[in-house]
C-alpha cells in the first residue's frame, strides 16, 4: 500500500482533488494511481484529475478545482457557477444547472460535458480566491449571471448579493453600466433596478416580482406587526398597509420544518390577532405555478372594503 498521507494532505486544501502530475510528485507511481482508480478508491473527474475522498458524489467546490487545475492558472468560476460559491440564491434547478463556468481567456464555444467554457477578459481586479478557488468577485459574479439566466432568476441573485452584503444597492447602477454593449445586455438593463435587498428569499423576489407586473408593488418589504400588546410579532414578506394587507412567503425549505411550521402558525395568530386586523396572505412554493390566482388572491384583498 503506498504511502498517501502527503497526497491526502494537497487533497485536503484542494477540497479533495489532485492532478495525476501532483500525486507524482508526492510520491506515487504511475501504476500505484492506475490502481487506486481501477479499485474505485479515487474518482477521475476530469482527464488526469481525481477526486481521492469517498465523497458520494463531487461537490461543487471539488469540480471547480478540477476544472481549475486541468485548464491552469488562467481559468475562473465565473457567472452561476461563482454564485453558487458565493452562496448568492435565485438560482433554480435545471437543464445546466450543474454546469461548470468558467472563463479561460481564448477558450470557449465546443466543451466537454458540464463544462461552459466562456472566453471573457475577466480583469485582475475582478477576480479573487475564496477557499482556495479562483472565482470572480461578487460584482463580477452579478455582471456575468444575469446575462446568462431569465429576470426572475437574475433579480433574486440581485437581491440575495444584496441581503447578504456582497454588493451595495449603490453598487447596482455601475454594474449595470459596465455590462454596457455585452451580448445580452440591453435586455437586462432594467432589472438591476428591480433589486431590493430586504427581500430575504427567492420565493419573496419572485412573488414580488409577480405583484409589480401584475401592477400591484408590495408598498413595502419586511412590514413590522405588534400584537395587543404592542409587542412585535414579526415582519411581514411583503406588505400593504395602507390597505391592511400582508403576505407571507412559505418557502421549501426553513417552513417545511415541523418546527418552522408550528412557529408560522404561531406566527399568523399572532399577527391576525393585532390591533391593525390585517389580512394575511400565505402562499407556497407550489402557487408560483399559477401566478394569475397569486395576483388575482391578491387584489382582491386589496379591493375588499376596510372593516368599518
Amino acid at each position: 500500500m503506498p504511502d498517501l498521507s502527503s497526497v491526502r494532505a494537497l487533497a485536503a486544501s484542494q477540497h479533495g482533488v489532485v492532478s495525476r502530475r501532483q500525486a507524482a510528485e508526492c510520491g506515487l507511481t504511475s501504476r500505484q494511481i492506475t490502481t487506486l482508480i481501477s479499485k474505485g478508491q479515487w474518482r477521475r473527474l476530469r482527464t488526469g484529475i481525481y477526486l481521492v475522498r469517498g465523497d458520494p458524489a463531487p461537490a461543487l467546490a471539488a469540480r471547480v478545482m478540477a476544472v481549475q487545475l486541468a485548464y491552469g492558472p488562467r481559468a475562473v468560476a465565473v457567472g452561476p457557477t461563482a454564485a453558487r460559491l458565493w452562496r448568492m440564491q435565485g438560482l433554480l434547478s435545471g437543464p445546466g444547472y450543474e454546469h461548470v463556468h468558467v472563463t479561460v481567456p481564448g477558450r470557449s464555444s465546443a466543451t466537454p460535458i458540464g463544462l461552459r467554457l466562456h472566453g471573457w477578459d475577466v480583469a485582475p481586479g475582478e477576480t479573487t480566491l475564496y477557499k482556495g478557488i479562483r472565482l470572480s468577485t461578487p460584482g463580477r459574479t452579478l455582471r456575468d449571471t444575469v446575462l446568462l439566466t431569465d429576470r426572475y432568476a437574475a433579480v433574486s441573485v440581485i437581491d440575495s448579493a444584496l441581503q447578504q452584503g456582497l454588493v451595495t444597492p449603490e453598487d447596482l447602477a455601475e454594474l449595470e453600466a459596465a455590462n454596457a454593449g455585452r451580448l445580452g445586455a440591453s435586455r437586462t438593463r432594467s432589472w438591476w433596478s428591480q433589486a431590493d435587498g430586504r427581500s430575504q428569499s427567492t420565493f419573496e423576489t419572485r412573488i414580488r416580482l409577480i405583484c409589480t407586473d401584475a401592477g400591484i408593488p408590495p408598498e413595502t418589504l419586511q412590514h413590522p406587526v405588534y400584537d395587543s400588546h404592542g409587542d412585535l410579532a414579526g415582519h411581514a414578506d411583503l406588505a400593504w398597509p395602507s390597505h391592511g394587507v400582508i403576505v407571507e412567503a412559505d418557502g421549501r425549505d426553513p417552513h417545511s420544518l415541523p418546527g418552522a411550521l408550528f412557529t408560522d402558525r404561531h406566527r399568523q395568530n399572532m399577527i391576525v390577532s393585532s390591533p391593525d386586523r390585517l389580512v394575511l396572505l400565505r402562499f407556497t412554493w407550489s402557487d408560483l405555478q399559477h401566478p394569475r390566482e397569486i395576483v388575482a388572491m391578491i387584489r382582491s384583498a386589496l379591493e375588499a372594503p376596510a372593516d368599518g
